[in-house]
């Protein structure tokens, strides 16, 4: 799995202009599930997510989780983030895992996030054409590979 984590002011993703997730201050998490991901792979990257300081304590150091600055996260799937661009100028899909895995994959980290977090979590809609608007924060932006663990 790999997800592209922004610490955000705000988030939303809609779908035929209608708001589905959103949140203020937090963590927008864009996900995308590869063919071979596992359980294992979303739990860690549940974990890891859960426990990024990227928020600022009195101090003004990125020293903080989500939770601990009182944050929330939401969550969009997002295959292209799995594409390689290797060969020519068109991105090849072939290593996103197709719905049949990837949906359980996708349901499984949000329910993993949401344990770690302690909280629920905001999402987009698997498969959806979504319209993501974000206010990043800092900016923040991290890229996470649970293949790679890190």
């Amino acid at each position: 799995m790999r997800a592209v984590v922004q610490r955000v002011a705000s988030a939303s993703v809609s779908i035929d202009g209608q708001t589905v997730g959103a949140i203020d201050r937090g963590l927008l998490i864009l996900l995308g599930v590869a063919v071979g991901d596992t359980a294992e792979d979303g739990a860690w990257l549940a974990h890891k997510i859960s426990a990024l300081r990227v928020f600022s304590d009195a101090e003004g150091r990125m020293n903080l989780a989500v939770t601990a600055a009182g944050g929330r996260a939401l969550v969009v799937s997002q295959f292209t983030l799995i594409a390689s661009t290797r060969k020519g100028s068109r991105p090849s899909f072939n290593d996103s895992a197709k719905p049949d895995l990837a949906i359980p994959r996708y349901e499984d980290f949000v329910r993993q996030l949401e344990a770690a977090l302690g909280q629920p979590v905001a999402t987009g809609r698997f498969g959806a054409m979504m319209q993501v608007a974000l206010v990043n924060d800092g900016p923040v932006t991290l890229v996470l590979d649970s293949r790679l663990r890190e």
